[in-house]
Order: structure tokens, then C-alpha cells, then sequence
């Protein structure tokens, strides 16, 4: 309380006494007598309290009492002389400084009245001296002290008179202390006010009468403040004497004061819950019969609109705290609205810290307490919370805010709360009961429970990233053990923490992924299964068990249709399709010792096997591409339905968290890695700039950007859905029997991304009164998703993409390759005659010759533009710009033929084919069949019958014919070879 009053009571000093330190100093008839009066007052009172110090405090202190009581007195005692020393010390040093200034000068200013000049440190003083003296008093301190040394001071009755004009035999030993010790020096205050007072009187209006009018009121202040605490202090004093001992050792403390009591304004509590209500300076007290509830009023909330109804003729207050609400009821609105001000004043000067100055003002500082506060509490009733501490913002009695709640077993909540339960973002260290490790929750919460995308990483070394609800995990997640003892990773759906519907396995120990469904944890119905040597199979799965007949694709082509054991081993009923075209059907068995035996027919009529079946592309009948990932669209698309709310933008869409079991700076993203963002794409943000780019051209070079970022929505799905498919077709699962499935996954992408789009521009346009534009050019949703969509995120994916490209027409493009190889051995002109281009389209001109070269040797110099310009085909992923290449190609080769006719010439399709066959085999592109096909597939659908789809056509033709060169040419040396 002393240090509050101390912070205010300076402000008013400093700011009138700055404008007055560079002034010349005018010497003053009045100033002078007002010095000379100061000198005279200080020399009394200065006498005065070495009488005091010699007589009434040195006695005192002489014997330090043995009891525990008073012993804490005692150093309440020993406190008290220190304020009393400094205050005598202040009065003696300025005392000196003025009389020395007497005895030099004959004049005198305002200044050398220290009184206005030191006045923040003379109310500091006394303000910490009256503040301990109340203190004492409270704890009875004058009452111990006498009977402790009642013999001592039968002898000081005298002594006492010195001080007391009406002191008598019969006055209180205890309020002859009291009154020593205070009144000399309150009416020392007094003489201060009466002194300036007569200087500001005759003093002339200006800066120097602003000064010590201002030094007055806080004089006055001071007098009033005294008065206010030593009021409390006996009103508080009373209260102890007339509670039991069992409340004053529980209760009592030297700082504490009664504000008011209930028996003095009457209120009453809730039906039965208190006899009296005691309100103190730092706490709120219920008493009933021997039992008592105290509130710390930093974590008292008053609510004067009570919602529940008072009995008739009552006036209520709803007392609000951490775990407990309960009523006031007065019996009319005067009482009800002073107890409602008492309190609110009472609980706003907990929250500061300090005391006003004065104590009481005419309305004191007149503001009510914030409902939104910042404080520490251990929660004790039965609940979530019971035994957890929370340190953080409170809001009406509840947690709400930012803060962090710890129990005694070790659990953390660090995060948000509203309304008292666990709501935004948080992180939660939960300790593991068999080990001194911890699972650490970092996730979004919803009223208590976990809600959203989160990371757990598990004390046991594993580690989840996905959605939870309710507390558990739910929908779309991952969860990866890194542990050394047995890696694996799921990606997936679940529900109700357990794997429940589509997702991926891989078992990283046996070099195993398995693609298909589960229940309840187990691997459940249709199921493929890729291992690490390229064996491949498909089976229906019943709790982890493989059930009924299945396919199973061999790596050496070879294709098994029937029933087969977990280590591949053919049982039962079964037909074995070999390579080369053989099937052989029956029964298999595998007895211990004599290897696998089999009964049945071996057909040897077919040469070779039908492409569908060793090309056998597993999985899309089974798993429907609209049914695959639905946990991840499932949230995106809530979050557009729920209105794109900044707050659950994180919930829905992945955030950012710190790495750490600690709070850090370093920041980690689900669905991201954070980059350089040079653009805001806060949601607000992203809804008016989607309304500004609807243009064609406009809207791809936003959808690019939108992609590209970590923190847009667009580009988080899009980091989402590559996490899927690279889970699924990267590394083990790089199968070409897949090809299909990844294919159609990858425009399925498009298609979901353009959905997402198409969403976030409705709610934007809905936001701004518009209603969405109407598709004009005939587009369908679909064609807008392969034009605009797919060219930019297929470089997410080309990478595992094209390698199924590769695989799947590996042994075509092994033929063309070899059908390469075998037509780079010719020269220019023997490559052209070869592949019958007419003689007059040759560009001989182009064979430069240097000495002793023959023509008839040249290479790689004839239509070497249109080579080099086919060649920049593998260099982009975009099929859009891979068939530009081609047109150019295309054009370049043209141009050549023009040059060399000397005339603008068309080609026709049977001069082109021979043209463009020679620049395909001095290209020498790899994996030409996956490019092609690549192509084919995932070009706009609108390129479609027009020169773009002839030119491809073209180049398949090609590609063709030199596979078909290079098998004649093989078997022709197989019919020389059997000859």
C-alpha cells in the first residue's frame, strides 16, 4: 500500500516544479518569514522526536520478547523505528541545510522551501512510516508490547505526559504508545499545510503560487490518506478481537485490511452459505459457523445484471470466480450499490497492486475493474482441471486467452482457451506411465477436445500427422514409426483412433507396401500388395488374413490366378501363365522336401502372352479414384462450407507449430515447409484478390502462384494430396501395374482442386453481394481441371508418375531403343534413301564437306534445327508445352524442305512420316513410348482431333515402326539362326 501511494503522489510535484528550476531567483519579504517559520517548526519537531526516539522507542526495542507472537511483532517493532529514523533523519539533514542558508544569506526564494521542493520524498517518507504504524496496529502490536514490558513501564507514566496534555492513571498504556507515536506527526503535517498556506496567500498569481498550490493538495491528501489508514487499521484491529482464534491465525496478516462487513452493511449470501461476509483489501471472505471460504479478489468477477432472479425485495450481485458462483442479495439498491462499488474498487486495486491516493477519494478512481485479467490459480474441486495449475488470461472467471495449465503428474497444456476449456491451437505433453518419455500433442482444440489437423509425436518413437476429433484421431493422417526396431508408415484414413478405410502400408523391414482397405486396424477386404522385387499381387483380406483366390504378377512376366500363401507359394486350385505364352492349369501343392508340384494341363498353342494380362493394371475396380483420399477433401471442403473463417483456416487446412516439447521460434508446417512468402495470403486476402482473377490468363498466373505458396489453401492441398501419392507410387510401390491408378488419381487432383477453387470464388462472390459468372465457352468442370489445373501441379507428380511411364512400356521402348542404335549407324544420305524420302526434299546444301571427307559419311547434319528442337521434349513435364515442341518440330522440318524446293511446301503425310522418322532417330530421345503415351493421356481434351493430336499421331507412327524394324530384324536372325 506504501509503495502505491508513493507512485501516485509525486506525479503532481514534477510536472509545475520543471518550469521553475531556470528562474531567476527573486528574493522575497514573504519568503523569507515563511522560512524563518519553516526553521523555527523544523527545530521543534526535530526536538520532538528525539524525546520520542530516547524515551518511548530505545525502550521498546531493549528486550526482544520469547513467544512466536511476539517475535513477529517484534520485527513489526523493529521496522517501524527504521521509517521512524529516516523520517527524523530527512527532518535533521534539511533542518541543518536551512539554518546554514539563515546564517549566510539575507535572501531568500521559494526554492529554500524544501518542503514544495522535496515534497515527493516528504510524502514518500511519511507515507511508508504511517503505512507500518497501521500495520502494527492491526496486529495489536501496542497491546503486546506493554504487557510484555508492563513493569518497565509503570516508570514511564511521566514520561507519557510529556506527549499526552490529557493523559491520566486510567489511560491505556497501549493508546498512550498509539498515540505518541502518530500524533506529533500528523500534527507536524498539519503545521506544513498551515505554513504553506499563508505563503500561497500572499504569494502572486504565476508559476511560483501553481507550485505551492500544488504541493498543498498533496499535503491535504497525504492528511487524508493517514486518517483512511489508520480508520482501516482499528476497523480491521476490532474485527480480529471479536473473531475466534482459530479464524485470526488463518486469516490475520499485518498487511491485510477490512474494506467492510457484512454486520455493518447488512448482505446476505446464497440460501446457507454464510453467517458473514468479510470484504479485505486482497480477499473475499465467507464465514459460516466455523468454517470460511476465502476469494482472492484478483480472481473475483461482480456481475451486478444478475441473471437469476432475487427473491422479492432483494437487490443481487453475482460474485463470479475460478470454480465457484454464488449470490449477494442486499435488501435495497443503496446497500446493493455499495457493496457493488466496494467491491469493484476493492478488486481493480488487487489487480494494480497498490492502493489509491487517498485510500477513499470522493468516488475513487471511479473505473471498474477489466473482465480480462492475467493470473495464477490451482484449481481444488472435483473436474478436468482438479490439481492442475493455470497460469495465464482469465475472462469472467474462466480461463480464455493464452495460458498454460500443468497437473502434478506431469501433464502440460500450453495453447488457447475459451470459456474455460482448451480451444484454438495448443500444445500437450501427456507423460507415459511405463517411461520417462512423453507424448507430445500439438493440434487445434474445440470446447476441451482435440479438433483438427495435429502432429503427435509418441514417447514410444512414434510419430502422426493427420485430423483428430473428439480426442482421438479421425480422418485423414500419417503415422510413421522411425524407430530402428520395426520402420513402417500408414497413410491413410481413420475413425475413432483405429485405421478404418482406405491407406497405404509400408512395411519398410520386409520391403512390402500394401494399397487397400481397412477395419478397425487390420487389413480388410481388397487389398494390393508391391513388394521390393517387383512381385505384385491383389487378394481379399479378412483381419490381416489373405482370403479366397487372388492374381499374382511375377517379375518375369509370368501371371498366377488362384490361391497362394503369404511367402507366394501356389496351393490349391490355379492357372500359371508363363511369358512366352504357355499356361499351365490345375492343381498346385508344395510338400515339404519335394518342392512345388502341380496336376493339371500345360497348353503350349499361344507364342506369346496377350498384353492384358501381363500388363494387368490392378486396383481400379476396387478402389474407385473418388473414394481414395477422402479425408483429405472432406476437410477442405468443410472449411469452404463453414464459411472460411480466418480461426479455423489452420484447423481445417494444416498450421504452424513449434518444432519442440518447448515453445520456440523455428516454425513446422503438416501439410508445408514454410518458404520466403512475399505475399499475404490471409483469407480475407485470398477472397478479394479470387473475385480480381477471373480472366483466363489472369486466373492461371494466380492458381501458379496460389499452388506454389505453403500458405495458401490451394497450395496446401496440393502439398497434401503429393504426400498421398508419393506415399502410394514412389520407391516400393513404383509398379506398372499402377500406372492406371496414379494416372487417374493425378486428373482426379485437377478435378478436386478446381471444386476448391470453384468454392472459395462463390463464398468470395456471396461475400460481396455477386452471384458467380456463368460459364460461357461450354467448358465443363472436368475440361476446365485438365486445361487449367493439370499443367500446374503435374510437376508435383511427374517424378513417380513417369517412372510408372517408364515401366509400364519398358520393353517397347528397350526395342526402339535397340531400332535406334541400329539406324545411327548410317550416314545422312544412306539414313534418308533407307527410309524412302524423296530425293528432291533432301538437304544436301547442309552437308558442308572439309578435306579428304566423303559425302556419302556424313551424320547428324541433315534437318539438324528439327532435331535439336525435338530434343527439348524431356526438358518440360507440361504436356501442353510438349506438343508446342512438337509443332515446332514440326515447322522447323517444313521449313527446311521449303528451303530447299525454293518454295513454301506443305507436306503431306507421306512425305512427313519418312521426314519426322529421320529426326526421331537422330534425336535419340529415351523412353520415347512414355513420352508419347504421357502425352496422350493428360493432354487437354480439346486438343483432341485438331493438328496437335495429328502431329502426336504422327510420332507414335514412328515410334512404331522402328519397333517393328528392330523385331523383323530380330527375327529374321532367329530364322537364320535355326537354318
Amino acid at each position: 500500500m506504501a509503495g502505491a501511494a508513493l507512485q501516485l503522489c509525486t506525479i503532481a510535484f514534477n510536472a509545475k516544479r520543471c518550469r521553475l528550476r531556470h528562474q531567476d531567483r527573486k528574493p522575497d519579504m514573504c519568503t523569507a518569514e515563511a522560512t524563518a517559520s519553516l526553521l523555527q517548526v523544523e527545530e521543534t519537531f526535530s526536538a520532538c522526536l528525539a524525546r520520542i526516539d530516547a524515551l518511548i522507542l530505545k525502550p521498546l526495542l531493549q528486550a526482544e520478547p520469547s513467544d512466536q507472537k511476539g517475535k513477529e511483532n517484534f520485527k513489526l517493532l523493529l521496522l517501524l523505528n527504521d521509517r521512524f529514523q529516516a523520517l527524523w533523519n530527512l527532518t535533521e539533514e534539511n533542518y541543518r541545510i536551512l539554518k546554514q542558508k539563515c546564517s549566510t544569506s539575507e535572501s531568500f526564494c521559494i526554492q529554500d522551501i524544501y518542503t514544495v521542493w522535496k515534497g515527493d520524498l516528504f510524502l514518500s517518507l511519511y507515507i511508508q512510516y504511517f503505512v507500518t504504524f497501521a500495520n502494527y496496529v492491526v496486529v495489536h502490536g501496542f497491546e503486546h508490547a506493554t504487557k510484555s514490558k508492563s513493569e518497565a513501564w509503570k516508570h514511564h507514566k511521566t514520561v507519557l505526559k510529556q506527549f499526552l496534555t490529557d493523559f491520566t492513571s486510567e489511560t491505556s498504556m497501549s493508546l498512550a504508545l498509539y498515540t505518541v507515536l502518530h500524533k506529533p506527526i500528523r500534527d507536524h503535517i498539519e503545521q506544513y499545510i498551515q505554513l504553506l498556506t499563508k505563503l500561497n496567500e500572499v504569494l502572486k498569481e504565476g508559476s511560483e503560487k501553481d507550485v505551492v498550490t500544488s504541493a498543498i493538495k498533496e499535503y491535504v491528501k497525504l492528511e487524508s490518506f493517514i486518517s483512511q489508514v489508520l480508520d482501516e487499521a482499528c476497523f480491521t484491529k476490532s474485527l480480529w478481537k471479536s473473531l475466534g482464534y482459530k479464524f485470526t491465525d488463518m486469516l490475520c496478516v499485518p498487511e491485510r485490511r477490512l474494506l467492510e462487513d457484512s454486520k455493518n452493511l447488512p448482505i446476505s449470501a446464497s440460501t446457507n452459505r454464510s453467517d458473514r461476509i468479510l470484504l479485505f483489501d486482497d480477499v473475499l471472505v465467507l464465514i459460516q459457523g466455523n468454517s470460511f471460504q476465502s476469494f482472492d479478489l484478483k480472481l473475483v468477477w461482480v456481475d451486478e445484471n444478475c441473471r437469476e432472479k432475487s427473491a422479492p425485495g432483494l437487490y443481487g450481485l453475482r460474485i463470479i470466480t475460478p470454480e465457484e458462483t454464488f449470490f449477494l442479495s442486499a435488501k435495497d439498491p443503496q446497500m446493493k450499490a455499495v457493496w457493488q462499488w466496494k467491491l469493484n474498487q476493492a478488486v481493480r486495486q488487487a489487480l494494480n497492486g497498490k492502493r489509491d491516493f487517498p485510500l477513499w477519494g470522493k468516488t475513487g478512481e471511479g473505473t471498474e475493474p477489466p473482465s480480462c485479467r492475467f493470473f495464477t490459480y490451482v484449481f481444488r474441486l472435483e473436474g478436468k482441471f482438479k490439481s492442475a495449475s493455470y497460469e495465464g488470461e482469465w475472462h469472467w472467471g474462466k480461463p480464455h486467452g493464452k495460458g498454460t495449465l500443468k497437473w502434478r503428474d506431469g501433464r502440460n497444456h500450453v495453447g488457447d482457451f475459451k470459456e474455460g476449456l482448451e480451444h484454438g491451437f495448443g500444445i500437450c505433453l501427456v507423460p507415459r506411465r511405463s517411461e520417462d518419455r512423453y507424448d507430445c500433442y500439438k493440434c487445434h482444440w474445440y470446447e476441451g477436445k482435440m479438433r483438427g489437423y495435429g502432429i503427435c509425436e509418441y514417447g514410444n518413437d512414434m510419430v502422426y500427422k493427420g485430423y483428430f476429433k473428439n480426442n482421438v484421431r479421425q480422418g485423414f493422417g500419417i503415422l510413421e514409426n522411425v524407430s530402428a526396431d520395426h520402420p513402417f508408415k500408414y497413410t491413410g484414413q481413420w475413425e475413432n483412433d483405429k485405421k478404418n478405410g482406405y491407406g497405404v502400408w509400408e512395411d519398410k523391414d520386409r520391403g512390402e507396401r500394401y494399397i487397400g482397405t481397412w477395419l478397425d486396424d487390420h487389413k480388410h477386404g481388397q487389398g494390393i500388395v508391391v513388394t521390393q522385387s517387383g512381385v505384385c499381387y491383389q487378394r481379399t483380406f479378412h483381419a490381416d488374413k489373405m482370403v479366397g483366390s487372388g492374381i499374382l504378377l511375377l517379375e518375369d512376366d509370368s501371371v498366377y490366378e488362384g490361391n497362394f500363401t503369404e511367402d507366394l507359394t501356389f496351393v490349391g486350385k490355379g492357372k500359371l501363365s508363363f511369358a512366352n505364352g504357355f499356361i499351365l492349369e490345375g492343381t498346385f501343392t508344395n510338400k515339404s522336401g519335394q518342392g512345388l508340384q502341380t496336376h493339371g494341363i500345360l497348353n503350349t498353342s499361344n507364342e506369346q502372352l496377350d498384353d492384358r494380362i501381363t500388363k494387368a493394371q490392378l486396383g481400379l475396380e476396387e478402389f474407385p479414384v473418388e473414394k481414395r483420399w477422402k479425408g483429405i477433401y472432406d476437410q477442405f471442403l468443410e472449411f469452404i462450407h463453414s464459411g472460411c473463417k480466418e480461426e479455423t483456416e489452420e484447423s481445417f487446412t494444416g498450421f504452424h507449430i513449434q518444432t519442440s516439447k518447448e515453445l520456440r521460434k523455428s516454425q513446422e508446417y503438416l501439410f508445408c515447409q514454410r518458404g520466403t512468402e512475399d505475399v499475404s495470403w490471409k483469407i480475407e486476402d485470398i477472397l478479394e484478390e479470387l473475385v480480381q482473377h477471373q480472366g483466363l490468363e489472369s486466373l492461371q498466373n494466380y492458381l501458379e502462384k496460389a499452388l506454389k505458396s505453403s500458405l495458401h489453401p490451394l497450395g496446401k492441398l496440393l502439398k497434401a494430396l503429393t504426400i498421398a501419392f508419393q506415399a502410394t507410387y514412389s520407391g516400393i510401390g513404383a509398379n506398372r501395374h499402377l500406372l492406371t491408378m496414379a494416372q487417374e488419381e493425378v486428373k482426379y487432383y485437377a478435378k478436386k482442386i478446381w471444386e476448391f477453387y470453384q468454392g472459395l470464388l462463390h463464398l468470395a462472390l456471396e461475400q460481396k453481394g455477386q452471384l458467380p459468372a456463368k460459364c460461357v465457352d461450354g467448358d465443363t468442370s472436368d475440361q476446365k481441371a485438365c486445361s487449367v489445373v493439370l499443367p500446374l501441379i503435374l510437376p508435383c507428380f511427374y517424378p513417380e508418375l513417369f517412372m510408372l511411364y517408364m515401366l509400364y512400356h519398358e520393353r517397347e521402348d528397350d526395342l526402339y531403343c535397340q531400332g535406334i542404335v541400329d539406324l545411327s549407324l548410317f550416314p545422312d544420305i544412306k539414313l534418308l534413301e533407307f527410309l524412302d524420302v524423296q530425293k528432291h526434299l533432301w538437304p544436301l546444301k547442309d552437308l558442308t564437306l572439309t578435306t579428304n571427307q566423303r559425302r556419302s559419311l556424313i551424320k547428324d547434319k541433315c534437318f539438324l534445327s528439327a532435331t535439336e528442337c525435338l530434343q527439348k521434349l524431356i526438358t518440360t513435364v507440361d504436356p501442353r508445352e510438349k506438343l508446342v515442341i512438337l509443332q515446332k518440330t514440326y515447322e522447323e522440318i517444313e521449313s527446311t524442305v521449303s528451303r530447299v524446293v525454293e518454295k513454301d511446301y506443305k507436306l503431306p503425310m507421306d512425305d512427313l512420316l519418312p521426314l519426322l522418322m529421320y529426326v526421331v532417330s537422330r534425336a535419340k530421345i529415351q523412353h520415347l513410348g512414355a513420352e508419347i503415351h504421357l502425352i496422350r493421356d493428360l493432354m487437354d481434351p480439346t486438343n483432341q482431333g485438331g493438328l496437335y493430336d495429328f502431329l502426336l499421331t504422327a510420332l507414335e507412327s514412328c515410334y512404331e515402326h522402328i519397333q517393328r524394324m528392330r523385331l523383323h530384324q530380330r527375327e529374321n536372325c532367329q530364322v537364320t539362326h535355326s537354318s
